[in-house]
């Protein structure tokens, strides 16, 4: 799935997860293992990075309780509502 998308259904997917919750995230998208640290930084949540030994790329993140929101159609902006 495109980058797009992907962030759409991750932020979709932890917006009622408890903090603390530990997330991974299968992504073939060359652009993944740069836009999920910098989503990661831009909503504060932690990226934890790839994991090994995967048959697929998979990255991991954990969830923050102080996430800061952003836009719901377009996660990598910011919710300047």
């Amino acid at each position: 799935m495109l980058c797009i998308t992907l962030l759409v259904r991750l932020r979709a997917a932890i917006a009622n997860a408890e903090p603390g919750t530990l997330v991974h995230i299968i992504a073939t998208d060359p652009a993944a293992p740069l836009d999920l640290p910098a989503w990661c930084h831009l909503t504060g949540h932690t990226y934890l990075g790839p994991l090994r030994n995967r048959q697929q790329p998979t990255y991991a993140l954990r969830v923050s309780g102080q996430a800061r929101p952003v836009d719901p159609d377009a996660p990598w902006r910011p919710d300047n509502r």
